[in-house]
């Protein structure tokens, strides 16, 4: 019998910006998830890579003055390093501009549209640019917003090709009834469910309004729809059609990772593409949650975007896998916190298995001269710590088999915890002390034998720690080259020598992290958070605001009053006064004859007797020191609405 296969793919990404901690997580889930498999004895293949077809791309090219080719030939060196420097081991990096790529498109295209499964004719509909998707008008409001990122859609009308999706309806829904598992978690599997119980449409499949993507054979005034061409890139790494071989091995154990966002074409389109291929949809689809940044969406123009390459070189490549598998539980959204990250380092990675692994090495050190110790009788303690960690591989495997990383972490470090409280209850200081050699030489052998199976489990997730735990333990084999099922305690060899002991995690000083923080964020250039915010509104709300350009004619001080001045506007088309508080920040020579902003719909009100129509608007400084009118730049006309 062969070897068990295995096949894991992450998204192709997106080639029109930068990689960021979405792009990390989905790729490190993947990554530890194929390491694992590894480490259970299956023959991996892991395929991540990059989207470089479509509008956006072919749009930001020319905004930049170069080719689509050129821009994505940039851009995907970003992507590669990052991969390299966060250790994952990918056998495959695919780019849909590769000529093994189009070619599988174009034979796909072709087979279909003989067999029927596509047809031309024309499509009208709504069309969101940035998000390079059709949608229907049962699925809009009112405001026509796309309704993923809720920018304004486009009225389309062009002839294009369709994928009869609607054929695929029943044997989708056959398919899942079949294989619940197919898709987790559960709400995700219910989810698709549902929608394709509400009927599903025929997909178009081809644009004829742009011209970067793969040429449509025998029709070149059409290029191939970017989804249906990317969703192609995990068969023509699996070698269809060419190599069959490939295709019978790892097409029946394909899992889909990635985000929440693109699983309507991972778990419907796709699957239905797949049936009128005559092949299996994916066995696995599993989207992920979405982050947040300390409690707020990530957007460039807030500064909040969290670059990986930044946390890995401020707190190291282990530390940041870890971090994300082990916050949330895999599937839901989840907030990204530097300082939760800290908190991690120093109380999972510092604290409880750092400090397992030092006072463990310091006494073997010391008692054992540097030498494994031959474990004599076993007492209840010490079967019961035996026990657990036997329990751990058990309860460690399942949550991973369903991609529950977080809960094999925290089984793991169940153990950990179990390994310090362990020193503390024998006290192996003490036992030294005395000369009780026997009960010592058990109880370090114990301590050992725990931290061996540590490094084994830890491994998928932080592999240079599985590999710096075994190195102190003395073992010269890297823990991801073993197999797990293979773990037998008490196996380890007495008398063999350890290694050198050396502080696994450093504790983080919050002081200093507290100032050095504070530090990076002035240089980026953010301000603290003023932390005066109003509740959010609609754009209805805000049209109700009046705001017009007005010019100052007079300014008079107000009698008896220190701080307000009378001003007189020109708005074009009447004349009217408002009384404002900036006579502390300006001359009334200053003033004049300044065009501003003013708010025309604000009800009267009367300041030391004198009646003020309407609001000027002004920026002041935190302490209220210092003021700064909202002025027109330009020859804006009196009157204008601001919008």
């Amino acid at each position: 019998m062969g070897q068990k296969a295995f096949y894991i793919t992450t998204p192709i990404y997106y080639v029109n910006d930068v990689p960021h901690i979405g792009h990390a997580y989905t790729t490190i889930a993947a990554d530890v998830m194929a390491r694992y498999k590894r480490m259970r004895g299956y023959d991996v293949m892991f395929a991540t890579g990059t989207d470089e077809h479509g509008q956006k791309i072919q749009q930001a090219a020319q905004a930049k003055g170069l080719t689509p080719q050129e821009l994505v030939d940039q851009v995907v060196v970003n992507f590669k390093k990052l991969w390299e420097r966060l250790g994952i081991t990918h056998t495959d990096f695919i780019r849909t501009t590769e000529e093994r790529h189009i070619r599988v498109v174009r034979y796909i295209f072709e087979k279909l549209l003989k067999q029927g499964d596509i047809y031309k004719g024309t499509y009208e509909g709504w069309y969101c640019v940035p998000c390079e998707t059709y949608f229907t008008e049962s699925q809009l409001g009112e405001d026509k917003l796309c309704p993923d990122c809720k920018r304004p859609l486009q009225r389309m009308t062009e002839e294009s090709y369709f994928f009869r999706m609607s054929k695929y309806e029943k044997p989708l829904l056959d398919y899942y009834e079949k294989n619940p598992d197919a898709i987790l978690p559960k709400t995700r599997y219910n989810e698709i469910v549902s929608f394709i119980k509400g009927g599903l449409k025929d997909q178009s499949i081809s644009r004829t309004t742009i011209s970067w993507g793969v040429p449509l054979p025998g029709d070149e005034k059409h290029v191939i729809y970017v989804w249906f061409d990317a969703l192609i890139n995990y068969l023509t790494v699996c070698g269809y059609p060419d190599n069959e071989e490939m295709v019978r091995k790892f097409w029946p154990t394909v899992n889909h990772i990635m985000a929440k966002d693109i699983i309507r074409f991972h778990c419907i389109v796709w699957p239905a593409m797949l049936l009128a291929l005559g092949l299996e949809p994916p066995a696995r689809v599993f989207p992920h949650g979405w982050w947040t940044v300390e409690g707020e969406k990530m957007s460039k123009s807030k500064g909040n975007v969290v670059d990986p390459f930044e946390m890995v070189d401020l707190y190291g490549v282990d530390p940041f896998r870890y971090f994300l598998l082990r916050e949330v539980p895999f599937g839901l959204d989840g907030d990204f916190s530097e300082r939760a990250l800290v908190g991690r380092i120093n109380s999972d990675l510092a604290n409880d298995l750092g400090n397992l692994l030092n006072r463990t090495m310091q006494m073997i050190n010391k008692f054992a001269e540097g030498q494994i110790p031959k474990p004599a009788t076993l007492e209840d303690v010490d079967l019961e710590v035996k026990g657990l960690a036997e329990e751990t591989v058990e309860t460690y495997t399942s949550h991973m088999d369903v991609y529950a990383f977080d809960e094999a972490l925290k089984a793991l470090w169940t153990l950990v915890r179990r390994g310090n409280k362990y020193i503390d209850e024998t006290m192996p200081w003490k036992l030294g002390r005395e000369k009780e050699t026997e009960r010592l030489g058990t109880v370090l052998y114990t301590l050992e034998e725990v931290l061996r199976l540590v490094g084994l489990l830890v491994a998928p997730f932080m592999p240079d720690t599985g590999r710096r735990i075994w190195s102190q333990l003395g073992i010269d084999e890297d823990p991801y080259k073993c197999n797990i099922d293979d773990f037998r305690w008490g196996e380890r060899e007495s008398g063999s020598k350890v290694g050198q002991k050396e502080v696994l995690f450093p504790r983080i000083d919050m002081e200093e992290w507290e100032k050095e923080k504070a530090k990076r964020e002035m240089a980026k250039n953010l301000a603290p958070d003023p932390g005066e915010h109003e509740e959010q509104i609609t754009i209805d709300d805000f049209r109700k605001v009046e705001l017009r350009v007005a010019k100052i004619i007079s300014v008079e001080p107000v009698p008896k009053a220190d701080k307000l001045y009378k001003l007189d506007l020109d708005l074009g088309y009447e004349r009217r006064t408002i009384v404002s508080g900036i006579r502390e920040f300006y001359t009334e020579e200053e003033l004049l004859g300044k065009k501003i902003i003013v708010i025309c719909n604000l009800k009267p009100a009367k300041l030391r007797g004198v009646e003020s129509n309407g609001m000027l608007l002004a920026a002041e400084t935190p302490d209220g020191k210092e003021i700064a009118l909202l002025t027109v730049d330009g020859d804006i006309r009196l009157g204008a609405r601001v919008h």
